[in-house]
């Protein structure tokens, strides 16, 4: 068994003081396995993996049903494995049969992550599927519970930019601070989707670059197009066909774009990371 201190064997006996009394501090997650089942036997050392890899954000009690089966009848285990999730003394969740690591970590996200990181979480999910209906009910969701959490208006405002409500994305930005972290973000994208809206269209942009390959405006607004349209790789191919072909066109505009394309990537975005990386070795 492991021998850290947030995972350990429960029994009838200690089940009050060590998963009760203690899931009013951390949530405590109770796994009934058997070492005779194999695929009970896989979820405990992928559970006790999670508990280290979670540095002491849950608890893990063990309970071996082969032992002692009476913890498995009064919280009616049907099937093992088998988890029950204990938190502020109260059973809030439970899972039945074998789960992998993916439905195992979403378990324990909801369990130990805070609001915020809940709601980026989830907004990646539905953005990720550009889903901004979806988006939006979440963050109008999130700012019901918590008006005043500007993280949570920051994200409101950027979304509703991506949508095309300008004027609600604007009215939204004006409430968040401008200390704020992240505020740059949508209002970096209300400037582009303003400049965006007085550019060619998409497909005249295209027919003069199919016509001319070399003209940097149409690929300035080719890059500003493609990242309002959420097609930033895209757009930073096109930035940086104008850095690579003329630094001083516009005043550095290749340059200057990529950065605000990366500014709408926001932090760890592993396509910015790249793209800077090119940016940093062509520029020296």
């Amino acid at each position: 068994m492991a021998a850290a201190a947030n995972v350990f064997i429960v029994t009838p006996q200690s089940f009050q003081a060590e998963v009760v009394e203690r899931s009013k501090k951390l949530p405590v997650v109770v796994l009934f396995w058997a070492d005779q089942i194999p695929v009970a036997k896989e979820m405990r050392l992928t559970l006790e993996r999670l508990a280290g890899q979670y540095g002491g954000k849950f608890a893990l009690a063990l309970v071996d049903v082969a032992r002692d089966q009476s913890l498995a009848q009064s919280l009616r285990v049907q099937a093992l494995p088998s988890v029950r999730v204990v938190q502020d003394g109260q059973l809030v969740d439970q899972m039945e049969g074998p789960q992998g690591e993916k439905a195992l970590r979403a378990l324990l996200d909801q369990l130990t992550m805070s609001s915020g990181d809940l709601l980026r979480e989830q907004l990646k999910q539905v953005l990720a599927a550009r889903d901004f209906k979806a988006a939006l009910s979440v963050l109008r969701r999130a700012l019901a519970a918590e008006p005043n959490n500007a993280a949570f208006k920051v994200e409101l405002a950027d979304v509703l930019a991506m949508t095309g409500a300008l004027e609600e994305a604007r009215t939204t930005l004006a409430t968040i601070p401008d200390t704020t972290e992240g505020r740059d973000r949508p209002a970096t994208r209300i400037q582009m989707m303003e400049e965006a809206a007085g550019m060619a269209s998409e497909h005249d942009i295209q027919a003069a670059l199919a016509k001319n390959d070399k003209d940097l405006e149409m690929h300035y607004q080719a890059a500003i197009r493609a990242a309002v349209g959420g097609e930033n790789e895209a757009a930073l191919e096109h930035a940086m066909t104008i850095l690579r072909t003329n630094r001083k066109f516009r005043d550095d505009i290749g340059r200057l774009t990529m950065v605000r394309i990366f500014t709408l990537l926001g932090k760890g975005s592993e396509l910015a990371s790249r793209y800077r990386r090119s940016m940093f070795n062509l520029m020296h």
